[in-house]
């Protein structure tokens, strides 16, 4: 009867053993098996060998025009404005002018003008007339060496460009008013702008200076001058 009893244990013991693989596979089942041990995917090596792509801008030149003067360097041209005679008023006056750059930055300049003295104010208070009228022409002369500074560009509207600069002068010549020529010294500044290739626009204003005694008393007369002039280039 021990033999039956230990057969029927043996029995419930090989039973049980694929009894609890079972219930082992109820607690385990759907979960992901558990990945395997070891060294990490390696990098991919190919990145290295493409560099990144470079993003070139897509910038939208604008096209400068630089105005092309002729190689001469010279300039004729003619000038309107008004000039103020120390004591005979203000009155027109017109003119020629002449230049010839020197370098980039110098040049020299001659000019020549007319205009007509008024009346003193003695004149008009005594009814006595200093001058006749031939001698109140005011005629000038003078020879000038001028300095450009300041070059830059004069915009008109957006879409054009012009080349300009500003320039200071100084000369000597001579002034005939009177019945009488005069040693005259003169200086001024001016702003020259090319809006085309052979063309120049001049505004300048100038003092011309000499001794006077035409009212009984030696002094030295400003004559204050602002004109504007075209210049053709050659």
């Amino acid at each position: 009867m021990e033999n039956g009893i230990r057969v029927l244990l043996l029995v419930v013991a090989l039973a049980a053993l694929p009894g609890c693989a079972t219930v082992r596979n109820w607690f385990h089942h759907g979960s992901a098996p558990a990945p395997a041990a070891g060294p990490p995917p390696a990098a991919d090596e190919s990145d290295d060998s493409n560099p990144p792509r470079v993003i070139e801008p897509e910038v939208a030149r604008r096209q400068v025009t630089v105005p092309r003067i002729r190689s001469s360097n010279v300039e004729l041209g003619l000038d309107y404005g008004m000039l103020s005679i120390e004591d005979f008023g203000t009155h027109p006056v017109y003119g020629l002018t002449a230049a010839y750059h020197i370098t980039e930055d110098f040049f020299l300049q001659g000019e020549a003008g007319r205009s007509t003295g008024g009346l003193t104010s003695f004149e008009v208070l005594s009814n006595i007339q200093l001058l006749t009228g031939s001698e109140r022409r005011f005629t000038y002369y003078d020879l000038s060496l001028g300095y450009n500074f300041l070059p830059g560009e004069a915009f008109v509207g957006r879409g054009r460009a012009m080349t300009s600069a500003f320039f200071v002068l100084g000369g000597i010549g001579s002034t005939d008013f009177a019945g009488d020529t005069k040693f005259t010294a003169n200086f001024g500044a001016g702003y020259r702008v090319v809006p085309t290739d052979w063309l120049a626009v001049h505004i300048t204003v100038q003092d011309r200076v000499f001794q006077s005694s035409l009212l009984g008393t030696a002094k030295l007369t400003n004559n204050i001058e602002a004109r504007i002039g075209t210049t053709v280039f050659f």
